[in-house]
């Protein structure tokens, strides 16, 4: 059985068999006794996008009273979920976010717990759920990475054009605009406009 620590977009924590090409964490959420979540989502504001492979380390999954490996399809499906790149496994990714950051949202360089409170007030509501926000532009003006909600289904936008996500990757699809809701942090959408690309399947 796969544990449940694959991400969606929508940021939501569940089990399937792929396990995505980056990983990441939010603090210790899980019982290494049992290998199964706790009732939080989260311990830390610090979400962040991780490298599957650094140093050489491996790591048995959920073992120990450690951070909780979480896995995510891409760098643009953590975005969504509201993760930013690691400062410590890939530095230089993470310094390109925060330039394009601070350019987007017309600040000086933030440091990355500034970074993760901004963040944490965008990606939940006062009851811990995924904010959805409303769509003030049309698809074609959004940037490449951005990630969409219609109903259950996330899409992806890459050059004007919808994408239905999967745990298989990106498809055709049509999306339903009058029912569609911005995924993707704003701040985080702001860094996309001003050129960070994030990598996609």
């Amino acid at each position: 059985m796969p544990l449940q620590n694959r991400v969606t977009p929508f940021g939501d924590i569940i089990a399937v068999t792929q396990r995505g090409s980056l990983m990441g964490n939010r603090g210790i959420i899980h019982d290494p006794a049992t290998k199964t979540l706790l009732k939080r989502r989260w311990s830390s504001r610090a979400w962040i996008i991780c490298v599957c492979q650094f140093k050489n380390v491996r790591r048995d999954m959920m073992a120990r009273r450690s951070w909780t490996e979480l896995f995510f399809l891409d760098e643009a499906t953590a975005l969504s979920a509201g993760h930013r790149p690691c400062f410590y496994c890939q530095r230089q990714r993470a310094k390109e976010f925060q330039a394009a950051w601070a350019d987007g949202n017309a600040t000086e360089l933030p440091s990355a717990p500034q970074m993760d409170a901004i963040l944490h007030g965008e990606r939940l509501d006062q009851k811990g759920r995924k904010r959805h926000y409303p769509l003030k532009s049309a698809v074609r003006d959004l940037p490449d990475g951005t990630m969409l909600a219609s109903g259950a289904n996330a899409f992806l936008v890459r050059k004007g054009e919808t994408l239905l996500w999967s745990w298989e990757g990106y498809s055709s699809a049509e999306i339903e605009l009058s029912k569609a809701t911005l995924l993707t942090p704003p701040s985080t959408v702001r860094a996309l406009r001003a050129g960070f690309t994030p990598l996609t399947r």
